[in-house]
């Protein structure tokens, strides 16, 4: 692959991870404050609240597959790039995003990709809130997590997602190819 290919595809990584991150995040900005959010205590309760706000679901529901859609096209995109140092990484963590393991996939792009120390180690700290994220349900016995548990759930995995972001927006960052002697300017 190419320098410029390279540059492109990491380009287009960056756009697909900052796109799911923009399209979760709307519709986090739906669900929260309209009272949509799913609380498996209180099932009939849930179907009211999208009974009464139908549009409202129905768009966050087309946020969050949206969101997804391109969080697996940013997964398989990183893991179709071998060429890279530590390609196995890359490829484990394009193969999870695919999956929707987010804290595994998390742990495999920090120490996979290249990147800074400061971003490498803030990967470490938000997988360590995404893994309280999924162990949180697990707390709450068979009743399943309240309300205020699935709020703290989403909560916790923000973090995971914005560091996401950031690696969209480093992905994004336009390098420019150097012209050779040989190109005409």
């Amino acid at each position: 692959m190419s320098a410029v290919e390279g540059d492109s595809a990491a380009r287009l990584t960056g756009v697909l991870l900052l796109g799911s991150l923009l399209a979760m995040l709307a519709g986090v900005g739906i669900v929260v404050p309209s009272g949509l959010t799913l609380n498996p205590a209180d099932p009939a309760a849930v179907l009211t609240a999208v009974h009464a706000r139908v549009e409202l679901h129905l768009i966050e529901l087309a946020l969050d597959v949206i969101g997804w859609l391109a969080l697996l096209a940013a997964g398989l995109l990183l893991a179709a790039r071998p060429d890279r140092p530590r390609a196995h990484l890359s490829v484990l963590a394009g193969g999870l995003l695919a999956g929707l393991l987010w804290v595994a996939a998390t742990l495999a792009a920090a120490s996979g990709i290249a990147l800074s120390t400061g971003l490498r180690r803030a990967g470490v700290a938000v997988a360590v809130s995404g893994a309280a994220a999924v162990v949180l349900p697990w707390t709450t016995g068979t009743d399943g997590p309240s309300a205020a548990a699935e709020q703290l759930g989403y909560a916790l995995h923000l973090p995971v997602m914005l560091w996401w972001g950031a690696l969209g927006w480093r992905q994004c960052r336009c390098r420019r190819v150097r012209r050779t002697a040989t190109m005409p300017v």
